[in-house]
C-alpha cells in the first residue's frame, strides 16, 4: 500500500524503523528515499505505530477528495452504506467494490471512518483508487438517485424478489445497512427496489460484507 500511494503522488513523508531501512533492497531505497523521510529506531517506531507487529513503515497520506455531483455525472453502478459500524466490513466492501467494477462507495455519515487503520488495511490499497464518499442525509441520497434515473435496491428480509432474479437496469444503487438491525425502515422505503438473498438453515441474516458481495456481483452479472 506504502509503494502504491508513492505512485499515486499521495505521500507526503515518511517515517521509517532502522531495521526496516537497513534492510531495504537498492531499488527499494531509491523509491523509498525520494519523499522527505526520517528513519528512528525501533523502540520509537514501536511506540509511534498502532500494530503489535508494525512493518517498518509509516506515512503520512493526503486524503482523495472527490466530488459528488462529478461522481454521479459518470457513475451507473454505486454501492450505498448506511450506518457500517465494523472496519473490517468496509474495508472488505471497499476492496470488492472495486473487484466488482463499482463507480463508487457512499456511505451515512454516522457509519465508521473509513481512514479507521483497520479499514485502510483491510481495503489492500483500493481506498487510494476508489471513490468514497460521506453524505449527510442518505435517505435524502437515495432519493436524489431515483430521480437521476437509478434503481435503488434495498435488501429486505420481507422482500419477495430473488435477487438473482431481479431487473437492476442500466444504472444501479445497492444499499446495504447496518451489521446489528440493517436498513433502517426509511431506507427500505426509499428505495425503488426491495430484493431478498434467499438463506436456508437457521441463519437470520448474512454478514454486511457478504451481502454486499453478493449484491456488487450480481449486478457486474446482469
Amino acid at each position: 500500500m506504502f509503494k502504491e500511494a508513492i505512485e499515486l503522488g499521495l505521500v507526503i513523508s515518511a517515517y521509517y524503523s532502522e531495521h526496516f531501512f537497513e534492510g531495504l533492497e537498492t531499488a527499494d531505497r531509491q523509491t523509498f528515499t525520494g519523499i522527505p523521510y526520517e528513519v528512528v529506531s525501533d523502540g520509537v517506531f514501536g511506540s509511534i505505530s498502532e500494530t503489535v507487529t508494525p512493518q517498518g513503515v509509516i506515512a503520512v497520506v493526503k486524503m482523495p477528495e472527490h466530488d459528488v455531483e462529478e461522481i454521479l455525472r459518470n457513475a451507473s453502478k454505486l454501492i450505498l452504506l448506511e450506518n457500517l459500524q465494523d472496519p473490517g466490513n468496509l474495508g472488505t466492501i471497499i476492496r470488492t467494490a472495486e473487484a466488482a467494477g463499482m463507480d463508487a462507495v457512499v456511505l451515512s455519515k454516522d457509519s465508521v471512518d473509513v481512514y479507521n487503520p483497520k479499514v485502510v488495511r483491510s481495503t489492500m490499497g483500493a481506498l487510494f483508487r476508489k471513490p468514497v464518499i460521506y453524505v449527510d442525509d442518505l435517505i435524502g441520497f437515495v432519493g436524489l438517485l431515483n430521480v437521476k434515473g437509478f434503481t435503488t435496491v434495498a435488501t429486505d428480509l420481507s422482500a419477495s424478489s430473488d435477487y438473482a432474479n431481479a431487473d437492476y437496469g442500466e444504472k444501479t444503487a445497492v444499499l446495504i445497512g447496518n451489521e446489528g438491525n440493517g436498513l433502517t425502515p426509511e431506507a427500505v422505503s426509499a428505495a425503488s427496489l426491495k430484493v431478498i438473498i434467499p438463506m436456508e438453515g437457521q441463519v437470520e441474516s448474512l454478514n454486511a460484507g457478504v451481502a454486499a458481495a453478493l449484491m456488487m456481483y450480481e449486478i457486474k452479472r446482469k
